[in-house]
């Protein structure tokens, strides 16, 4: 199964929430936009209710209408419309990570229990791996045994080296020995595992500041990627918990887990749009080969049930 067919998958509950009502009311504003008509405020309304419903947020939805209303005198379908605007959202975000030339490439993984943080690294450390690099994992949430323990078995499925500590170790340490081998071993990149941990824990968050701190010391411009593991089942309790992190963290790029869970699967419009962050990868399953990167083409294509 292709990428746009495992997406489109994942996002089979959002569409089937929203694929009948939004062509009720694509055919309402073409059949007004034909007759020269402006779009009615009822179709208007029942737009922003849609959107709205599957979780795109209020600001972007507040965006998309706009643009429909402006645009949709000049005669253009609202199906379109929509899906520009969406894709616009996201393309103002969508840049590359940034590498500096240095090596190995350092990835922080960071977010709270429960959002599939450590599974997310095992299926990334597996599509890496794929693609032709030789990742390495590192274990660096020291406070509990499960989680390493829990990480050691995704390693192992995906093949990949693993550098883990005692129970208890200074977690930054960790990190520090992880770059030291990888480096030694030529494993590149690293994929660092931190504890998961709420945003309000203060002392917590302060321990990811020393993880970077100690990371650029290992390695030059490290760490050169943080991203942060949302559960897109959270919707926009999940955008409160990303704010805190991007202050705390110098989160560059979020990963989606658990689209394939959820009817709000337009949560990722709300990201991009309050956020200003790019999504790199979604969460579309349970197995090793569920986790995708994130085309914000295909996103729109799948989220309106069309294959390009």
């Amino acid at each position: 199964m292709g990428f746009f067919d495992r997406l489109r998958d994942g996002l089979s509950r959002t569409t089937q929430q929203i694929f009948d009502r939004f062509d009720e009311i694509v055919r309402r504003a073409d059949d007004e936009v034909q007759q020269a008509k402006p779009i009615d405020v009822d179709t208007v309304e029942a737009l922003e209710e849609l959107l709205i419903s599957a979780d795109v947020g209020v600001a972007a939805t507040e965006r998309i209408v706009a643009a429909v209303r402006e645009r949709a005198r000049r005669g253009e379908s609202l199906r379109d419309l929509v899906k520009q605007e969406i894709r616009t959202i996201f393309e103002a975000v969508d840049a590359p990570p940034a590498t500096n030339g240095q090596s190995p490439h350092v990835t922080l993984i960071v977010g709270v229990n429960g959002t599939g943080k450590t599974t997310t690294i095992g299926k990334l450390a597996n599509l890496l791996k794929a693609s032709g690099k030789q990742p390495l994992v590192c274990a660096a949430d020291t406070f509990r045994a499960a989680a390493v323990e829990q990480l050691e078995i995704w390693a192992k499925r995906a093949q990949v080296d693993i550098v883990r500590a005692r129970e208890g170790a200074d977690p930054a340490s960790v990190v520090f020995e992880a770059i030291q081998s990888g480096r030694a071993r030529g494993r590149d990149p690293i994929l660092v595992d931190t504890a998961g941990r709420l945003h309000t824990r203060t002392n917590l968050m302060s321990e990811l500041d020393k993880i970077r701190r100690v990371a650029a010391r290992a390695t030059e411009g490290a760490p050169h990627e943080v991203l942060l593991v949302l559960d897109a089942t959270v919707g926009q309790n999940g955008l409160a918990q990303a704010r805190e992190f991007t202050n705390v963290a110098g989160v560059t790029g979020i990963v989606l887990t658990k689209l394939d869970g959820t009817a709000k699967g337009g949560i990722a419009v709300a990201i991009a749009h309050d956020l200003k962050l790019p999504i790199r990868y979604v969460g579309v399953g349970e197995g090793i080969d569920d986790l995708v990167p994130f085309s914000p083409q295909e996103y729109v294509d799948a989220l309106f049930q069309e294959k390009w």
